[in-house]
C-alpha cells in the first residue's frame, strides 16, 4: 500500500534503475581509481566508461541461470563493453560494490529525508506562532493540570523534530562510508589507497576496517534514527486523534470536500491521517529491530542481512518519507478551535489553579502540607458538588485568614499563569531561520 503513494523522487532512489546506476558508478570509479594507480590500462578505463551500459531485462535474464545479480549485471554490462570489460570488476568482490552504492542510496534518500522534515518544521512553526497564546488546558494523565498554550504544545513538537532532524544529519554521515577491501578485508587484491580513492571519487569515506561487508552498526543506527523520527510523528499524530475526540473537540485534522467519513455513518470525520501515521510508526519500529538483526554476521560474513535490507531500507526511507510529507499537510490544514479549548479549560471550575493558590498560601507562612489539605478539600468539593472553586475558597475561613480576596483572585489570573510562553518561544525558534533555509 505504502507504493501507493511513493514520492517520485523517493521511489527512483529505491528503484532498480537506481541501484544498477550507483552499481555502475562503483565500478567505474574503480576503474579510474586501479587506471591512474597503473594497475590497469587507461584506455581501458577510458573506454569502460565511454561504453559501459546496462539493460534491466538482460540482467534478469542472465540471473535466471547465474542466481547471482552483481554476476548477472557484470555479465550484461561487458556484453555492451567488449574486450575492454576484462578490467571490469577486477580485483573487487560482490560487497565492494554492493555496499558502497547501497551507502550512495542511503546518503540520497536521508537528503530526501532532511526536506521532509524541514518543511514539517515550517508549518509547525507557522502554526505555533498563529496560536501562541491560545489558552488551552494541559493534561497529564489524560485528566485536566494546568492551563498552557495550543502554540506551546507545537512548540514542544518543534523541538523535537529539531532533534530528529539533528539525528539524520549524524546518521547520514555514518552511512557515507565505503569499502572495496575485498572478500575478507585484507586488500589481497587491491591496495587500501586504491580503496580511498575510490571513496573519493564517490563522495564517501573509506571505513578504517572492514570484513567483507561494512559493519551493520552502521545500518542499525540510520534504521533507529528513521525509526524514531517516525515515533516523533506518531506522538503527533496521538495528540492530534485525542484532542480530537468528539467529548474534546479543541482541533481536527483537515477534512475536504466530498471526503467520506465512514460507509455506515455520514456524519463522521475521522482523523484517519493521523491514524495511519500511528500505524505505520510500528512499522518502522519492527524494521529497525530487524536492522539490529542484522548486526550480527557469521565470521567475515554472511548473507543472512542481504535479503532483510532489501525490504528494510526501502521500505523505512519510503514509509517515513510519505508520513512526513502527510503530516505536514495536516499541519497546515489542520482545523483548531479556540473557543472550544477556552470552554474545556473553563470545564473544571477554576480547580486547574490549585496549584498557584497553594504556592500563595505557603509563601505566606503556611506549611506546604497544611495549605495542601486546605486546597484539596475545596478542589474536592468543586469535583463532587459542581461548584466553583474560587468561590469555595473565599468562603474557607482557613484560606481567608491567610489570603486576602485580592489574593485568591490574583492566583487564578490566566496571564500570569502564561507568562513565560514568549521566552519558552524564544529559545525554540532561535534556528527557526536554519530550517527554513534547509527546506527551501
Amino acid at each position: 500500500m505504502i507504493r501507493r503513494y511513493t514520492n517520485p523522487e523517493m521511489g527512483a532512489i529505491w528503484s532498480d534503475q537506481r541501484r544498477y546506476e550507483t552499481w555502475l558508478a562503483v565500478e567505474l570509479a574503480a576503474a579510474d581509481a586501479m587506471a591512474e594507480a597503473g594497475i590497469i590500462p587507461g584506455e581501458a578505463a577510458r573506454e569502460l566508461r565511454a561504453k559501459a551500459s546496462f539493460d534491466i531485462a538482460r540482467i534478469e535474464e542472465i540471473e535466471q541461470t547465474t542466481q547471482h545479480d552483481v554476476i548477472a549485471f557484470t555479465t550484461a554490462v561487458a556484453e555492451r563493453v567488449g574486450p575492454a570489460a576484462r578490467w571490469l570488476h577486477f580485483g573487487l568482490t560482490s560487497s565492494d560494490v554492493i555496499d558502497t552504492a547501497q551507502a550512495l542510496q542511503m546518503r540520497e534518500a536521508c537528503d530526501v529525508i532532511v526536506k521532509d522534515i524541514a518543511g514539517a518544521m515550517e508549518a509547525v512553526r507557522e502554526r505555533a506562532e498563529e496560536h501562541r497564546h491560545t489558552p488551552m488546558i494541559g493534561r497529564t494523565h489524560g485528566v485536566h493540570a494546568e492551563p498552557m498554550t495550543f502554540g506551546l504544545k507545537l512548540a514542544l513538537w518543534y523541538a523535537g523534530l529539531q532533534r530528529d532532524l539533528d539525528r539524520v544529519l549524524q546518521a547520514r554521515e555514518t552511512i557515507s562510508f565505503g569499502k572495496v577491501s575485498g572478500a575478507v578485508g585484507t586488500f589481497a587484491h587491491l591496495d587500501p589507497s586504491v580503496e580511498a580513492r575510490i571513496c573519493q571519487r564517490l563522495g564517501l569515506k573509506a571505513a578504517l576496517v572492514s570484513s567483507q561487508v561494512i559493519q551493520r552498526d552502521r545500518h542499525a543506527e540510520l534504521m533507529a534514527v528513521l525509526a524514531i523520527t517516525a515515533a516523533s510523528l506518531e506522538t503527533f499524530a496521538l495528540e492530534i486523534r485525542g484532542l480530537q475526540k468528539t467529548e474534546i473537540g479543541e482541533v481536527e485534522e483537515p477534512f475536504g470536500r466530498g471526503q467520506k467519513g465512514s460507509s455506515a455513518m455520514p456524519h463522521k470525520r475521522n482523523p484517519i491521517g493521523c491514524e495511519q501515521i500511528v500505524g505505520l510508526a510500528r512499522l518502522l519500529r519492527g524494521n529497525a529491530m530487524a536492522a539490529l538483526e542484522n548486526i550480527a554476521l557469521w565470521h567475515e560474513r554472511d548473507i543472512s542481512h542481504s535479503s532483510v535490507e532489501r525490504v528494510i531500507l526501502p521500505d523505512s526511507f519510503i514509509a517515513l518519507d510519505h508520513m512526513l510529507r502527510r503530516f505536514t499537510r495536516i499541519v497546515r490544514g489542520m482545523v483548531v478551535y479556540p473557543d472550544r479549548m477556552r470552554e474545556n479549560l473553563e470545564r473544571s471550575r477554576g480547580v486547574v489553579f490549585s496549584g498557584t493558590v497553594l504556592l500563595e498560601l505557603a509563601r505566606r507562612g503556611v506549611s506546604r502540607e497544611q495549605a495542601y489539605d486546605w486546597v484539596q478539600r475545596n478542589a474536592m468539593r468543586s469535583f463532587h458538588e459542581k461548584r466553583d472553586f474560587k468561590e469555595l475558597l473565599l468562603q474557607d475561613p482557613d484560606v481567608t485568614k491567610v489570603l486576602s480576596r485580592a489574593e485568591v483572585e490574583k492566583a487564578f489570573d490566566l496571564q500570569y499563569q502564561l507568562r513565560n510562553v514568549d521566552a519558552v518561544f524564544a529559545r525554540v525558534f532561535v534556528n527557526a531561520q536554519v530550517a527554513a533555509a534547509t527546506s527551501a
